[in-house]
């Protein structure tokens, strides 16, 4: 395992079903910048998020997966959002509930309309438990969400690590 050092966390909402603060069935996902161009993405699934008892269902994990390499493009650019075009995922092993979860990904290839990116499901051992690579359009807020999102969209208040523990 390696120290990372966190430069920043990324914004939240209040609804969204992977970071929504104020969503009873979200999984309260964190995000961190890395020094290195990575995100990282943090969860802590619940009981709610399983498929078998004590597994997290692989819908959940495709979602976490989804949620942190669409975010990854804001690392080098704040006005980009990503709508997902497809995506690939390869489940490797059980990604067990009532353990944080983590999830790191970064830009793999970078157009004017386009990025594709790629990350991977990392349990606490440093086993890779899913990973995924995906592709995504770049479009404006104002083409993806109806009403003001910006009354939806704000700073994550919680605490935030300045270093991460990650394999490598």
């Amino acid at each position: 395992m390696t120290e990372r050092s966190v430069l920043g966390a990324q914004n939240v909402s209040s609804m969204c079903m992977v970071c929504g603060r104020d969503n009873a069935s979200s999984l309260k996902a964190r995000f961190y910048e890395l020094e290195d161009g990575e995100l990282l993405g943090v969860f802590d699934p619940l009981e709610m998020h399983q498929s078998y008892p004590g597994r997290v269902h692989g819908g959940i994990i495709t979602a976490m997966l989804d949620e942190t390499i669409g975010r990854a493009v804001n690392l080098d650019d704040l006005d980009a959002w990503g709508v997902t075009v497809e995506i690939t995922v390869r489940f490797r092993k059980p990604v067990p509930v009532g353990d944080e979860v983590r999830v790191l990904a970064r830009i793999t290839k970078d157009s004017r309309r386009l990025f594709e990116g790629s990350g991977e499901i990392v349990l606490a051992d440093g086993t890779v438990a899913a990973e995924a690579t995906g592709r995504y359009m770049k479009l404006g807020i104002d083409k993806i969400a109806d009403g003001d999102f910006s009354t939806q969209w704000f700073v994550d208040e919680r605490d935030r690590p300045s270093t991460v523990s990650l394999p490598r």
